[in-house]
């Protein structure tokens, strides 16, 4: 939604926006692109007067505000709508969709653009440190976006990204989440299968060839062309040396070889997708291997945010088991054997919250040398689930115990990896100031 506000500000509108709890780096961009932050969702805003209120799929029937829209009849859409009616109808859309990676591929894939000087317009699920913001219009044909399978918003339960109708479109794995909307497995297939109707005989689908779930999808109709990735006779990201270098290839021959900052072999494969799409639209293998080389990552995916006393503090959006344990192993394939790794979690997606996947939290974590978790108001006990790692994991429900624990545990060298798709209480700088201390 902050990014939607970006693009409503830079198409001309005054954009004014509440939410219950902004945070950086969003809430950092919004204050420096000149957009106003209300906290909370009190009804005294309708005197604003706004010619449309654009309404978040946070929100749900008992908002104050909402409350107050409907029952006056102002006028409101979603956010996907007003981006498919003001920004997406005339642009080659390129959408990013999948379980996990979907932020870093996005950037990823909009600055290999612009590096081929096709300038696109983009919306981000986070801030690209290539670019500094989350969106950007331009009056260029390419908008690359990140495409959510989440619901739309309160009166419209479709997944988001049925709105934006790509004519590329990258399917980059394919998990259960979103327990809180999704029954199962097969539901999500099913929205991933209305996304692919959606695109044109001449568009580009490209698929990880490794995901037995997409290609359910796949099978169930596929009208447009169809690139796959992780597939032993097509495309591949064939990781080197530990230095990030990486070559590509296409059945079995080598195309080039780039370096990527991000560290782990998802990582790598996410840039083979980005590439592919990229190409889609008339950018070379190689100059998408040129691009990469100088790709610098997003906020919150493995972002250094500080050094104290020796030891390094990093911010990770991971939540899905899948996704921390690949955030650990490619912490590790950064640092080798130079440091432990202290892990720092807190499960606090809807998924998580309902337990529908603690069975995988332990081994996920497994590839940490200590666990630290935060226990706030979960319907279920992290410490029976955590078991597995014994003496190695603790659970907190204060953020400053744990803060002391982390802090009194860390030695120089170590590596405090800090997980959660939250604000976390500001528990980096907490840490940072007592490890400085």
């Amino acid at each position: 939604m902050g990014g939607i506000a970006l693009l409503a500000r830079a198409a001309g509108h005054r954009v004014t926006g509440c939410d219950a709890n902004v945070y950086p780096p969003m809430s950092t961009q919004l204050e420096e692109q000149g957009i106003a932050l209300i906290n909370g969702y009190g009804s005294e805003q309708l005197a604003l007067s706004p010619d449309l209120y654009v309404v978040g799929n946070a929100v749900s029937r008992g908002n104050p505000l909402l409350e107050e829209i409907l029952d006056r009849n102002l006028p409101y859409t979603s956010g996907p709508q007003w981006l498919a009616d003001n920004v997406l109808r005339d642009k080659w859309v390129l959408a990013v969709a999948g379980t996990h990676g979907k932020t870093t591929t996005t950037s990823m894939l909009a600055w290999i653009l612009e590096y081929a000087g096709l300038k696109p317009g983009f919306l981000i699920g986070g801030v690209a440190q290539d670019f500094g913001v989350s969106a950007r219009l331009t009056d260029m044909p390419f908008f690359v976006i990140e495409a959510d399978e989440y619901d739309t918003a309160f009166c419209d339960k479709r997944s988001k990204f049925i709105h934006y109708r790509p004519r590329t479109a990258i399917l980059n794995n394919l998990e259960y989440d979103h327990a809180d909307i999704f029954p199962d497995l097969a539901a999500i297939e099913t929205q991933f299968h209305h996304l692919v109707r959606t695109m044109p005989r001449s568009g580009l689908v490209v698929a990880n060839g490794a995901e037995a779930s997409l290609a359910r999808v796949l099978e169930r109709g596929c009208w447009s062309s169809v690139e796959r990735f992780n597939t032993a006779d097509g495309w591949q990201a064939v990781e080197g040396r530990a230095d990030g270098r990486f070559s590509v290839s296409r059945g079995g021959h080598v195309l080039g070889e780039t370096r990527l900052e991000l560290a782990g072999a998802h990582n790598q494969a996410n840039a083979m997708a980005a590439m592919l799409a990229a190409r889609h639209v008339g950018v070379p293998i190689e100059q998408g291997l040129a691009a990469i080389a100088q790709f610098k990552g997003v906020k919150r995916r493995l972002e250094i945010r500080g050094v104290a006393k020796g030891v390094t503090v990093y911010d990770d959006f991971a939540h899905h088991p899948t996704a921390i344990e690949a955030t650990i192993a490619g912490l590790r394939q950064r640092i080798g054997t130079s440091g432990r790794i202290l892990a720092v979690l807190e499960p606090r997606s809807n998924t998580m919250k309902l337990g529908t996947m603690k069975s995988a939290l332990a081994a996920s974590l497994s590839g940490a040398d200590r666990v630290f978790c935060y226990n706030d108001k979960l319907g279920w006990d992290v410490a029976e689930v955590l078991r597995p790692l014994g003496s190695l994991a603790n659970t907190f429900d204060k953020i400053d115990g744990l803060v002391e624990a982390v802090c009194a545990a860390a030695l120089p060298g170590d590596h405090v990896l800090v997980m959660s798709n939250g604000g976390f209480g500001g528990v980096h700088q907490k840490l940072l100031e007592m490890l400085a201390s």
